[in-house]
C-alpha cells in the first residue's frame, strides 16, 4: 500500500483539487482507491456527493484517527491512499506525514506560497520523509518557454533545496469544472491539456513512491 499526503501550511495552494484528480487516476476495478478527508473544511467530501461512482472511497476522520484508518485500509488490501490535510494546522500535517510514502506539495507560483512551502519542507525534512513540492494553477507555457514567475518558483525552492515536479499543473477551468461535476479531468475532458497535465503529475507520483508506470486506460464518462 502507497500512501500521499498533500499538504501546505497555506490555504488555496491546490490539495484538494490534487488529491481528487489523482485519487481518480489510482482507482481501478476492484481495487478502489481511499480518500482520507482531514480538513474540517470537507471539501473532498462535497465532491463525493457530487460523485455518480462510488470509488474512490472516502472517509473523514481526524489526524488522530489517521492510524487506524490506514491499518484498516491495509487490512482490506487497498493499494493507494490519499491525504487531505487542513492548512495551519501544524499537528495535523505532522500526523498525516508521520503516515505517508510521500508528501505532495501544492504551491502556486507567487511569493507567499513559497514562503509557506518552507515551512512544509521543513517539517518533512524533519520527519525524514520524501516530498514533491508541485507548481499548481500556473500561468499557461509559452512558445519560448515557462512563464518568469514559474522558472523564478523553482529558483526559490531550488534556495530551499528542494526540486519541484519537473511539469506544472497550469490554471484552466476544466479541472473546476470536472470537480464540480463530480468527476476527475481526465473523465470530464479526456483528451485536454487539462487531462494530460495531471496524467503526467500521477506518473510522478507514481514513480516516487516506486510503483510501475501506470497502464494505459481511456477517460471514464
Amino acid at each position: 500500500m502507497r500512501v500521499v499526503a498533500f499538504s501546505s501550511q497555506k490555504g488555496g495552494s491546490g490539495k484538494s483539487t490534487l488529491s481528487a484528480h489523482l485519487s481518480v487516476f489510482a482507482d481501478a476495478p476492484g481495487k478502489p482507491a481511499l480518500l482520507i478527508d482531514t480538513d474540517p473544511q470537507a471539501s473532498l467530501a462535497f465532491w463525493h456527493e457530487l460523485r455518480a461512482a462510488e470509488t474512490p472511497i472516502l472517509v473523514k476522520c481526524t489526524a488522530k484517527d489517521l492510524p487506524t484508518v490506514i491499518d484498516e485500509a491495509k487490512a482490506e488490501g487497498i493499494e493507494w491512499v490519499f491525504i487531505d490535510t487542513p492548512p495551519h494546522n501544524a499537528a495535523a500535517i505532522a500526523e498525516a506525514m508521520r503516515a505517508a510514502d510521500l508528501i505532495v506539495v501544492p504551491l502556486r507560483p507567487a511569493v507567499f506560497d513559497i514562503a509557506a512551502v518552507a515551512a512544509t519542507l521543513d517539517m518533512a525534512k524533519a520527519l525524514n520523509k520524501s516530498a514533491l513540492p508541485v507548481i499548481n494553477a500556473a500561468p499557461a507555457k509559452r512558445i519560448l518557454g515557462e512563464p518568469a514567475v514559474v522558472s523564478e518558483a523553482r529558483q526559490a525552492l531550488a534556495g530551499l533545496d528542494a526540486t519541484a515536479w519537473a511539469g506544472q499543473i497550469t490554471h484552466r477551468a476544466a479541472f473546476a469544472h470536472a470537480l464540480a461535476s463530480g468527476q476527475a479531468v481526465h473523465e470530464f475532458e479526456p483528451s485536454s491539456p487539462a487531462a494530460a497535465e495531471m496524467g503526467k503529475l500521477w506518473e510522478a507520483v507514481r514513480s516516487a513512491t516506486g510503483a510501475a508506470p501506470a497502464p494505459k486506460r481511456k477517460g471514464r464518462k
